[in-house]
């Protein structure tokens, strides 16, 4: 250690000890002298005020022994180092002094004391209570952490929780959050002002202890106040209210209501509570309450106002929640509303779904499915995705679904049918720009968009034509179990307008699956494409399992626990009609080929064991066929479908279609159709690459004794 040269200066006279001395008792600091064995030896007056003990009576005694605790060996230390360098040492800790109901702050300097000769002779303590700095700093932190971690989701009870968790145990050593009931589920709270016994839904709970023993309502249960209480009062005069615990026991306070809370309050030692009503946006939510009953110091004024801040950010983050929930239920309610609860039974194919809403801030999606029976035993499956969220784009799906179906019903190949589904979208997105530009804006503004995959499988054919607009490509999965994802067209996304749609045409094996799925099931951050079709492909690959348990086994495998996106899959497991249960005839233009026809189809129907069939069916069949052998073109086919209804089918190679009309009294045609509509279950016509079918459907016959 370098010595300190010694100073030339004058002997100080009587005069300047009694100043020096003065200065030191009455310095703005807690002095304090030690000698080089860091034995006390000089105490401040206010010194002596902090410690409780006069100068004479620790004179001689080492820091710890004066003040016993961690911080003062931790002084110490510091103090021999000064010793040791002759360098001044800094450090701040935190108290609790004899006589003081609360641990105080202390910043510490420490100096070496340095004689004529440059020897260091001791060290001098220099005190400062910073207190009131400490616990300033202390709220700012906390509020900045409320400010970061309150908040983070859009779910309201993990909103809740967040306040509880930030509050402990830097601010109460036990916190309770607790909902108007209509609120926790996301709906209005009731208006008017609060009176009387108040019920409210426990939301959050957090204590210093495990497992909240403090509690006497569990997270979920319906908790009870009256007006006597510090949580309805609060609520009632829409103010925090600060209360101060005298003597729980005490019958003439009737703050704690029920016999359990009281005793609560007792066994733990309850001392300081704060209630503090949650209010965003002119409207009461519920109320946050704060106890301390470990932590000795009670709650002050200043700490009134930090509750009130960090309650007033959590519950403005409690009331968006709450408007998200409303709005994504109203979206789900919407949307299922919209979506096929249960898929119609069948002749083509086994079908299962999933659907998945999302679980983020976005809300609900558009993501939609469908199975729609066709003529002749076919059957359309189409999956779809609009842009965007929330109800604007459930309320899209919807519309777009039922355009979907009202088109499979005129019986359009699936590249028509888009072509047609694209000039809707055109056509919505022309209106929300015009509903824009009137001042009236859509909830989600933006072009409206859509994706979509439409399929058509035969049965009898066991061909499957498909076409996608912008949609992922779907997989098959072949009786072998082989995956293969089809290559089709890809075509552009619904809303572009003016661009082609193209159809592919496959052939599948009976029992192959085809799975049908929404972008929410292979996006992810995580994993490449490649790596998420490999596992699609894997889950997918078991040809013989329920398609339920697929469905699972999918979601499984590729989905988080909270997906980012709304997912929805659509399995088909393909059947074929056997070929005893379908019959072809070709037909010339003939009018005699009439009578031979009839006679055909009874014969055939005989066959099936349907005579009850034949009346009905000779007469249909009559009139198809004269119309196409009078109105129409060759060639001329006539098919019968026997499967859970008798399909008859006449094909001409004319695009002219039939329509239904009601004859005058002295007209001598025009009542053929009318007859067969009158006669069967449904007819219709379908256009095809080279000409159109009629087809008409029966309900067979109930087979009885």
């Amino acid at each position: 250690m370098a010595a300190r040269l010694p100073l030339a200066r004058t002997a100080p006279s009587a005069e300047d000890d009694e100043l020096i001395e003065q200065s030191f008792n009455q310095s703005p600091c807690n002095m304090a002298i030690y000698d080089t064995h860091l034995r006390l030896r000089c105490l401040s007056d206010d010194m002596e005020k902090v410690l409780g003990l006069s100068e004479g009576d620790v004179r001689g005694l080492r820091l710890p022994e004066i003040v016993p605790g961690p911080e003062t060996e931790d002084t110490e230390r510091e103090m021999r180092l000064a010793l040791e360098t002759g360098v001044s040492r800094r450090l701040a800790f935190s108290h609790r002094m004899v006589g003081h109901d609360h641990e105080l702050a202390w910043s510490v300097s420490i100096s070496p004391i340095w004689d004529h000769d440059g020897q260091v002779r001791g060290v001098i303590i220099a005190t400062h209570d910073v207190t009131a700095q400490h616990l300033a700093r202390q709220r700012l932190l906390l509020v900045n952490d409320a400010t970061v971690r309150i908040g983070s989701t859009l779910d309201i009870a993990r909103t809740a929780q967040e306040l509880a968790d930030v509050s402990v145990p830097v601010f109460a050593d036990f916190v309770t959050v607790d909902l108007l009931p209509p609120v926790s589920e996301g709906g209005e709270p009731p208006p008017g002002p609060m009176s009387g016994r108040i019920e409210l839904r426990r939301a959050a709970c957090r204590s210093i202890y495990e497992g909240n023993p403090e509690a006497v309502y569990a997270v979920g249960d319906m908790a009870v106040f009256s007006g006597y209480s510090p949580a309805a009062e609060s609520l009632i005069t829409s103010r925090a209210i600060l209360n101060r615990v005298t003597d729980p026991s005490d019958p003439s306070d009737n703050r704690w209501e029920i016999p359990a809370r009281a005793a609560s309050v007792r066994d733990f030692g309850f001392h300081s509570i704060i209630s503090v009503p949650l209010r965003a946006r002119g409207t009461t939510l519920g109320v946050a309450n704060f106890a301390r009953h470990r932590r000795p110091d009670p709650f002050e004024q200043e700490d009134l106002l930090l509750a009130e801040d960090i309650t007033a950010r959590a519950a403005v983050c409690i009331d968006n929640a709450r408007r998200f929930t409303h709005e994504r239920e109203t979206a789900l309610t919407l949307q299922r509303s919209l979506l096929p609860r249960k898929l119609p039974e069948n002749a083509a194919a086994e079908v299962a779904f999933r659907y998945l809403p999302a679980d983020t801030r976005a809300g609900v999606g558009g993501d939609w499915f469908d199975v729609i029976p066709l003529s002749s035993s076919r059957v359309a499956l189409v999956v779809g995705d609009v842009v965007g969220h929330g109800l604007q784009a459930s309320a899209t799906m919807g519309r777009l679904r039922t355009a979907v179906r009202t088109l499979a019903d005129v019986d359009l190949p699936p590249d028509e049918l888009l072509t047609h589904l694209d000039d809707l979208v055109n056509h919505l997105a022309a209106e929300a720009a015009s509903g824009q530009s009137a001042g009236s804006t859509p909830e989600t503004p933006g072009d409206v968009g859509a994706t979509c995959l439409y399929a058509i499988y035969d049965p009898v054919s066991r061909r499957c034509s498909l076409a996608r607009a912008g949609h992922p490509p779907p997989a098959v999965v072949r009786p072998d179990g082989s995956v293969e994802f089809l290559e089709l067209p890809a075509g552009p996304p619904l809303g572009l307008g003016n661009l082609p749609f193209e159809s592919v045409d496959v052939e599948l094996a009976e029992g192959s699956v085809l799975a049908l799925y929404t972008n929410g099931l292979i996006e992810s951050r995580e994993r490449g494409v490649d790596e998420t079709f490999a596992m699609l492909a894997e889950a997918l690959a078991q040809p013989a399992a329920p398609l339920a348990d697929t469905c699972t086994a999918v979601f499984r495998a590729l989905l988080p626990d909270h997906p980012a996106d709304d997912v929805a899959l659509l399995l088909a497991r393909s059947r074929a009609l056997d070929a005893s249960q379908v019959v072809t005839w070709d037909l010339s233009c003939d009018p005699a080929v009439v009578g031979r026809a009839r006679g055909d189809v009874t014969a055939q129907l005989t066959d099936w064991g349907l005579e009850e069939a034949v009346f009905t069916t000779e007469l249909v069949v009559s009139e198809l066929v004269t119309n196409a052998i009078r109105y129409a073109q060759a060639p001329i086919q006539l098919r019968l479908i026997h499967d859970r209804t008798l399909i008859c089918e006449v094909s001409d190679g004319s695009n002219t279609a039939p329509h239904l009309r009601r004859a005058r009294v002295f007209d001598e045609g025009g009542r053929g159709l009318l007859l067969v509509a009158q006669l069967t279950q449904g007819w219709g016509t379908r256009q095809g690459v080279g000409g159109k079918t009629i087809w008409a459907e029966q309900s067979l016959p109930v087979m009885g004794f």
